[in-house]
């Protein structure tokens, strides 16, 4: 897959440092655009349309990020910008705030965020109008940048934590300053030592409008925007292939799972005897565990009547509930009331004795934003614990997602809003994964799910799901069969 993200820092990255572009004597240079710049806002000052800034100091040699060409020229954001102050709402207006931003896309959303006056919140104060450039100085990392290129329905009012920046016609192209202050070298200043607090970083907006922009001549300036939009619609069109192929190898990978789970992938052959004498060593197995106190005795399941069947299986196989195929299913909520687990299980960010295990932590890899308990409420959630080789199973929202649990170096637990699977031996879980991955394990769960617009499901009624059960040694195959294509075919 080409990583088109990267792709587009790049083509930013050299794009605004006129790599991309000729510098034609034609241009002209950007020194005389600079001496136009601060003609237009002393005449703007005069006419007391904006107030008069105050001197930002000389740019030194220290803080210029690269070679530019000779006829351009580094110049401070607040020297080559304006912006049209702030008021006080005294009608009905449309307040940009962060939220109203979509910073995947870098642009305001069509819903307007319509207030009265006496409504308006404390932050709502800074005068925007058409063409100005947005700069979220809170958490700037996140990228909430745009280009305000709508009319609104009544005046528009942006919160205090946008940087409000209208350039100066034909001397500075919003949309080149846009894509500088996307670039990593910005990114480098607003984020580095400029940038304070830990929680909610920000740039203070007199060290934003300090920040330096290259300023090359406007012909160029408009080349440059040319060449990035039109190399970020070939991109685009990437991004869109690449979605469309991701779809279906998902799909491919839907309809191999499929055939697996089906005895389609693999013979079945005599030496592997069958699933009822695997069966009865799953229950052999657990009735040992209820022996040594290890498990609990568990109510017994129903028979499985045969319009419950979904499809014929191969002769060898059996039909079983995943209650009766599993050591243990079970949920954080098993430990306690509500009020008993609020009491006894703190959530903690910070490092502690175990970490709490959430369906999210396994798309970072254990990385980052995890979360954990203490001793205490390791201790309390024994129920729950987690030793690795489980499957954990999302059972509210995005229902049929699954995942293996891995052994970590670090005591672990289950977190809320999902429901672990552990089986009596590990031999017998990934086929299982890849059941409940299947097209049948979706309908499985989805058929005991209640709920529209968010599907849940519980621990007792996945208990009674149905699994078509090989002999261990075909699940065995099963599994790797399936990963073996996935690997030939790249997906």
């Amino acid at each position: 897959m080409i990583d088109t993200e990267a792709l587009r820092k790049k083509v930013i990255d050299l794009a605004i440092q006129g790599k991309l572009t000729q510098q034609l004597p034609e241009d002209g240079n950007a020194e005389d655009l600079y001496v136009q710049i601060q003609e237009e806002k002393a005449k703007l000052v005069k006419e007391g349309k904006i107030k008069k800034d105050k001197t930002l100091t000389e740019i030194s040699n220290d803080e210029i990020p690269f070679e530019i060409p000779n006829n351009w020229r580094w110049v401070r954001i607040g020297d080559a910008t304006y912006n049209h102050g702030q008021k006080t709402p005294d009608k009905r207006f449309c307040y940009i705030d962060v939220g109203t931003l979509d910073n995947v896309n870098h642009k305001l959303n069509d819903n307007e965020n319509i207030i009265e006056a006496k409504d308006a919140p404390s932050r709502a104060k800074k005068i925007v109008k058409y063409d100005d450039v947005l700069y979220s100085t809170v958490r700037p990392y996140l990228h909430n940048i745009c280009i305000v290129d709508k009319d609104f329905s009544c005046e528009p009012i942006a919160s205090t934590a946008f940087a409000v920046m209208h350039t100066f016609d034909n001397c500075l192209l919003s949309r080149f300053l846009y894509y500088w202050l996307l670039s990593e070298w910005f990114d480098k200043y607003a984020n580095g030592d400029s940038s304070k607090g830990t929680l909610y970083p920000a740039i203070g907006e007199k060290d934003f409008f300090m920040g330096l922009v290259p300023l090359a001549p406007f012909e160029e300036q408009k080349r440059i925007v040319d060449v990035i939009d039109t190399v970020f619609v070939q991109l685009n069109v990437i991004d869109d292939l690449q979605q469309q192929y991701e779809s279906d190898c998902e799909i491919l990978k839907g309809k191999i799972i499929n055939a697996g789970i089906r005895g389609m992938l693999t013979d079945q052959l005599p030496e592997d005897g069958n699933a009822e004498d695997l069966y009865e060593q799953i229950q052999n197995d657990k009735a040992l565990l209820i022996k040594e106190g290890k498990i609990k005795k568990e109510k017994n399941l129903p028979e499985i009547s045969d319009d419950e069947i979904p499809f014929e299986i191969p002769n060898n196989w059996k039909w079983v509930r995943l209650g009766n195929y599993s050591q243990k299913i079970t949920d954080q909520v098993a430990s306690g009331s509500f009020a008993s687990l609020r009491d006894n299980v703190p959530s903690l960010k910070e490092p502690s004795y175990a970490i709490m295990v959430k369906t999210a932590d396994f798309a970072n890899g254990f990385s980052n934003n995890l979360t954990y308990t203490d001793k205490n409420g390791y201790e309390f959630l024994s129920n729950s614990n987690l030793f690795g080789g489980e499957l954990i199973l999302s059972n509210i929202g995005s229902i049929g997602k699954c995942f293996i649990v891995p052994k970590l170096d670090k005591k672990m637990t289950l977190a809320p809003n999902s429901i672990m699977i552990r089986l009596t031996n590990e031999e017998l879980r990934d086929y299982l994964y890849y059941f409940i991955l299947s097209k049948q394990g979706y309908l499985e769960l989805d058929g005991i799910s209640t709920g529209t617009a968010v599907k849940k499901f519980n621990k007792t009624d996945l208990k009674k799901i149905l699994i078509p059960v090989p002999p261990l040694a075909e699940q065995t195959r099963i599994a790797s069969r399936i990963e073996e294509i996935f690997t030939l075919l790249g997906i």
